[in-house]
């Protein structure tokens, strides 16, 4: 049987959308397959929808800091279910948009479910159609985008049930706001929803199993984070082991040992941010001998899996979980399966938390420039002294950049502050660049703007810092 597509890509999220897109625009026939709605986790029930909900809460939180620019209003209140109907608005546009891209770029949406089996160039894929029925593709190469789901752990009682124990799809939708929450996880899912509820008025205390929250990010940042969200009524445990969670009429319960000593939580919600799991089950991988690990699909350099003809993207294939890392895979497997000179370019991952104050970094963290020995010099510039931030009342926070003192490369770069995942990009660049000290300083940074403390903090790491 002649293949019936040069490639079908089998989920439609960042990762698989994208590589669709480029592969498309390289000549190659392409079908995508997406079992719920185009768009995926991300655009549908992840960072779209959330970053909705955060500008919400931004918005309201800030009547009450009127006074502060000689403002005032009487009244403020929210409505919570338009608030999440504004969330689902803005995924629906997006999910339109994806089908739009689609139909311009000639690629065949399929919807169903889609599993592998063992074919004549590359593995065959079976899809069990919405419609129903099922049908069976033969291409020349197979692209598995099919991301991940939020993780279970039934052992201590934490599954999702969209009633008392929320995962990150109940807490976007959820029928009604409830006014205390525990969060379990302090990551980038677990702080932003974390915000959010905070923001609306809930009491939330979020648990953390290590020493400090936001365990991924310096730990500079992290004291800085905890300290900025506690003055908003955040509350934290930290180092808490999580033993039991249990549900009652009047809620969750949940048991937490904090240096050796037990004690138990209590609120109406618990929202579960304890990592995810690759949706590589049921697919048919055992089958064909796809390389696992830990449940991620072992990939070479150009997301390559050892099964001729397979490649894996984003999610499910390994840290860091993220949709911009997903698309810049998507894109490189593209043109490596249309034999397409990709551009030797590799560039860092950043990370942002869209909390209040925002969190971004690239590269290494202080403690990992240390535990490699490296020696290095390090800048900070507060915004407390930066005249924009001072005139918008956006003071906290701060910039750090970290370089390597025997060839001054900037290998990190730290901040934490308003809208500070917007500036984090241009240190992306300047790292992808393989910029040294000396190109950042000679930088010229318009005025007045936030961005002005990333050129300040690279001058402070050698001695010229301007402004403080």
């Amino acid at each position: 049987m002649a293949a019936e597509f040069d490639l079908v890509v089998i989920g439609s999220g960042p990762g698989g959308y994208v590589a669709a897109i480029r592969a498309s625009q390289l000549g190659l026939k392409v079908a995508i397959v997406e079992r719920e709605n185009l768009g995926g986790i991300c655009l549908n029930w992840g960072c779209i929808p959330t970053k909705a909900l955060l500008k919400s809460g931004e918005k309201f939180e800030s009547l009450s800091h009127l006074k502060e620019y000689g403002l005032s209003a009487t009244g403020a209140s929210f409505d919570f279910d338009a608030i999440i109907q504004r969330s689902r608005g803005v995924a629906a546009t997006m999910n339109k948009g994806i089908g739009f891209l689609m139909k311009k770029n000639k690629i065949e949406v399929i919807e169903g479910s889609a599993t592998l089996e063992k074919g004549a160039v590359a593995p065959k894929v079976v899809v069990a159609l919405k419609a129903g029925g099922t049908r069976a593709i033969e291409a020349k190469t197979v692209m598995l985008a099919v991301g991940a789901r939020a993780r279970a752990l039934p052992q201590i009682g934490l599954e999702a049930d969209g009633d008392k124990i929320w995962a990150y799809r109940d807490a976007l939708a959820p029928k009604k706001l409830p006014k205390t929450f525990v969060v379990i996880g302090s990551g980038a899912i677990g702080i932003e929803f974390a915000s959010f509820y905070r923001a609306l008025g809930a009491e939330v205390t979020v648990v953390e199993a290590v020493d400090r929250i936001m365990p991924v990010e310096d730990e500079e940042v992290s004291k800085a984070a905890q300290k900025s969200f506690e003055k908003r009524g955040i509350k934290f445990k930290v180092g808490a082991k999580v033993t039991k969670v249990s549900k009652d009429s009047k809620g969750v319960k949940v048991a937490v040992e904090v240096n050796g000593k037990a004690e138990t939580l209590e609120a109406e919600v618990c929202i579960s941010a304890v990592g995810i799991t690759a949706n590589t089950d049921g697919i048919g991988l055992e089958a064909l001998g796809v390389e696992l690990d830990r449940g991620h699909i072992k990939t070479d350099s150009h997301c390559q899996t050892n099964v001729k003809g397979l490649y894996a993207i984003g999610d499910c294939a390994g840290a860091p979980w993220l949709a911009h890392k997903a698309s810049h895979e998507g894109i490189h497997a593209a043109e490596h399966i249309a034999a397409y000179k990709t551009p030797n370019v590799h560039s860092p991952i950043a990370g942002c938390t869209y909390a209040q104050p925002q969190v971004a970094s690239v590269g290494v963290t202080e403690q990992g420039a240390r535990a490699e020995k490296r020696e290095v010099k390090i800048g900070r510039f507060p915004f407390r002294v930066n005249g924009k931030a001072v005139a918008a009342g956006e003071v906290d926070g701060f910039v750090k950049v970290i370089f390597d003192a025997r060839t001054g490369a900037l290998i990190g770069a730290h901040m934490i502050g308003h809208e500070v995942t917007e500036m984090i990009q241009g240190y992306v660049t300047a790292i992808t660049m393989e910029a040294t000290e000396e190109d950042i300083h000679g930088i010229v940074y318009p005025h007045p703007t936030m961005s002005e403390a990333m050129h300040e903090a690279a001058l402070d790491a050698y001695g010229r810092v301007i402004h403080i």
